[in-house]
């Protein structure tokens, strides 16, 4: 006698269906392993639970990174294309405020003033003169 088929939709009991996700994922490793026995095919899987443990397969002689590799070749893309220009466009940014501090703090220090404009000059001499203000108070506090 053959198994009824079953409605294929989430399961509301939750003991239920953690029950039912270790079962078919312990299945779903069975196969990639003997797909990878039978067949000499390079398999990797990662799941996810929805408590965040997480799953993985991958053949033996091969890793996981190899196999994302291949994929992009395969799909003519890279996974990790956009996030590596995300990221290079954020350290530009911080470089150029790293470099517009450094500036500032040479111009405090009374180097580098020759590139800068009469009204650039006065707003230093406006901050120094504030910053002194409060060094004094502060001196006069303790």
């Amino acid at each position: 006698m053959g198994r009824g088929k079953i409605e294929i939709k989430r399961i509301e009991n939750a003991t239920n269906r953690q029950v039912t996700y270790s079962k078919r994922r312990s299945g779903i490793m069975k196969k990639a392993r003997e797909l990878t026995v039978l067949c000499d095919a390079q398999v990797a899987i990662i799941m996810f639970s929805s408590t965040g443990k997480y799953h993985e397969f991958c053949s033996t002689g091969t890793d996981i990174k190899g196999i994302f590799d291949r994929y992009q070749q395969a799909i003519g893309t890279s996974l990790w294309i956009e996030q590596y220009e995300n990221m290079q466009r954020t350290l530009s940014h911080l470089k150029d405020i790293n470099r517009n501090l450094r500036t500032e703090i040479r111009q405090r220090m009374g180097e580098d003033l020759d590139a800068l404009e009469f009204e650039e000059l006065r707003d230093l001499e406006q901050n120094v003169d504030a910053a002194l203000k409060e060094v004094r108070q502060r001196k006069y506090y303790i």
